[in-house]
Parts: C-alpha cells; structure tokens; sequence
C-alpha cells in the first residue's frame, strides 16, 4: 500500500488527538511534521515527528502529501491557501470558515489544483446516523417536510475563558456547531431563506466570552419544507438532538439520551447511535456532565471512546480517498468543501438576519460575494 505523508497544523484537543489516530490506526499514514504556536514541542516529540515553526514551512515540504487542519476556527483560511497552493490535499475542521467568502476562496484554489478538500463534519459517520440516512434514501419515511435539531445546556463561568466562546474565534454556537445545519442540510438540500431570533441574555461579563447564548433559527427550503434550530448556553434543560419528520414516518438522533428511532408506518424501532452499547453508554455518561453541549479539553484530555471511534472512520475515509477509493455520489459535497460552504453561507444568512431583523434569502450572501469579486 502506498503510504500518505501528513502535517498537522493546530495540535490541541481535536488536533492531538487527530494526529494519535493517524499514527495508530491508519494504515499507511504517517505524521512527519507538526505546527502549534502553544505546545508543538512536545507533541513533535511525543509522535516523534518534526516541529516546524510556521504554517507555510510545513505546507512547503516535500514529504508532505496532506495537510490536517485543527486550529481555531477563525484561523483555517491560511493553512487551506498555503496547502493548496503547495499542492497537499486537506482535511480541515469545521467549520472549514467563519464567512462564505473565505470558504469560496479555499475552494476556488483546491479545486483549481484538483485536491481533496474535506470537511471535518464528523457527524457524517455515526452509525445511527448513517443508518437513519439509509432509511431515508430507501424512502421508508417519505418524503422529508420538516426538521428540528437542539443544541442547547447551561454554562457557568470559567477561570479561564476558551476561544469557544470568542465570537472572533470561533464564530460562536452558530458556526461552531455547525453539525446539526450541516446535517440539516444534508438532508434537505440548501435552505433558501432563513431568520433568526436570540442575543446574549444570560452571559454578560468577561468572565463569558462575547458570544450570543440564545439563539432560535427557522429555514426555509424548496418544495414548501422547512426545519428550526436552537443553539445556546442559556437553557437549564438542556438537549441534543435532531427530529426528522417525514409524510410516512419519523426519525428522533438523540445525541444526548444516546439512541436513534425510526418510526414507520409498520413499525417503531429503537437503534444504537454508535458501534456498540459500550460506545453509547459511554456517551450517555459523559453528557451528563457537558455544560451547554460543549466538550472542553486540552492534548493532555483523552478522547472518549465514543468520538475517538467516529475520528477514526472519518480520517480512515479521508486516508482511504486519498488511495484512490471511489467516492459516493453523496460524499462528493464533504470532499470538495461545497457542503461546508453551503452551511456557512446559510449561518452567514442567519447572522444578516439576527443583525438586521429581517428574513434573509441565502441569495443575499452569495451575491454579496460575487459584488465583491467584481469590485
């Protein structure tokens, strides 16, 4: 088997952990270079592999053959250029962009160089959600009219205040929850005009971070179907889920209470969400002690096996394409940035709308980047 050199930029939680996994379970994979400004050192030394000291310097090196991407979520456009332009292929976090314009950019020049760009939209490889999939593509529910996906808990101060919740950095639980209107989105195509209610209600101070703690979505689609949202930190009953209403029957992904059930017209079932009842019991555990729906950790925080077995489909996806394993039609979207563009731009919508107080059609934002192209 031939074997894919790889760099990683960004080597915190996501990213260590990342980087482990090509190491240990990827066949044929190997980290050879590292960038962090913070702790690269020793995880260089950890993996045995080599710090460099700027983003560019990695990008460059000919044994390089993709690029890792695990930084905060405002500084992804780099990397994605700098690798582009020196021909890696990439798998970047989500959201891949805080903006649809930026997103258009690392696109346009992957696309130019014939590179896979994939998004880390890990959600795409869930048991329970691919079978859920499944029997929506075997049309066990009909024809899908309506979604509705809660991200939302409570939080508390914290001593020391993540770039999770620095608007600037992370775009806020809109943009760095990005999962539940990606997989939204998925299902239903692109949203074509959208609104959005909310603000910071209950986090004022420092001690928070800027970000907005209540946040109440509503989408409209093609074809007269449509799909609400709710994210935040203000919500003491919190919640976790996607509910999947069809003209035939029904799906609830509960990602907190950890199971998936399908109702038809026969019959109702209830299904693991993960591999195995270990892995969602494991999860059940955990999320009773996640504030707001968030997981923090540093490289020291080891990744619950729940996460760790997904991280490892989605990278031994990536790995595998990049062997030349032929992709399906409906994973083509995730391997060249246009499903994660798709959601930042309805996120972008969504932004214009809370901001102005008006419904917003998609259309505005794309427009708005082609007036920017001319001028």
């Amino acid at each position: 088997m031939r074997k894919v050199n790889y760099g990683v930029i960004g080597t915190g939680y996501f990213g260590y952990g990342l980087a482990k996994i090509i190491r240990d379970d990827v066949q044929g994979g190997k980290v050879v270079a590292v960038y962090d400004p913070n702790n690269a050192e020793e995880i260089a030394r950890e993996l045995d592999c080599d710090q460099e000291m700027d983003i560019e310097s990695l990008c460059k090196r000919e044994d390089i053959d993709a690029v890792i991407i695990a930084s905060p979520n405002a500084n992804h456009k780099e990397p994605v250029l700098y690798a582009a332009k020196h021909n890696k292929h990439v798998f970047c976090e989500k959201p891949i962009a805080l903006s649809y314009q930026d997103c258009d950019q690392m696109i346009e020049i992957t696309k130019r160089n014939d590179l896979v760009f994939m998004a880390g939209h890990v959600m795409n490889f869930i048991d329970g959600v691919r079978e859920a999939k499944r029997v929506i593509n075997d049309g066990e529910i009909g024809d899908i009219l309506f979604c509705h996906a809660e991200r939302t808990g409570w939080e508390d101060a914290k001593e020391q205040v993540s770039w999770k919740k620095k608007k600037k950095l992370s775009g806020g639980h809109l943009y760095h929850h990005i999962h539940e209107l990606d997989f939204i989105q998925f299902l239903m195509g692109p949203a074509t005009r959208v609104c959005m209610v909310g603000g910071n209600v209950a986090h004022q101070g420092e001690e928070f971070g800027d970000e907005d703690d209540l946040l109440l979505a509503s989408l409209e689609f093609k074809n007269n179907t449509f799909a609400t949202i709710q994210y935040g930190s203000a919500f003491r009953l919190g919640e976790h889920y996607v509910k999947i209403q069809g003209t035939k029957g029904a799906i609830l992904i509960d990602l907190k209470n950890v199971n998936v059930v399908v109702k038809t017209l026969d019959k109702e079932e209830r299904i693991l969400l993960h591999a195995s009842e270990v892995e969602d019991e494991n999860r059940r555990r955990i999320y009773q002690e996640l504030e707001g729906g968030i997981m923090y950790g540093d490289p020291k925080t080891k990744v619950p096996i729940w996460l760790d077995t997904i991280m490892k489909k989605e990278l031994n996806y990536f790995h595998d394409v990049l062997l030349g394993l032929e992709v399906e039609e409906e994973f083509i979207p995730l391997l060249d940035g246009t499903a994660a563009r798709a959601a930042v731009a309805t996120a972008d919508a969504l932004t214009l709308s809370l901001k102005e107080d008006r419904k917003v059609s998609v259309d505005e934002i794309i427009a708005m980047k082609a007036q920017a192209t001319v001028s």
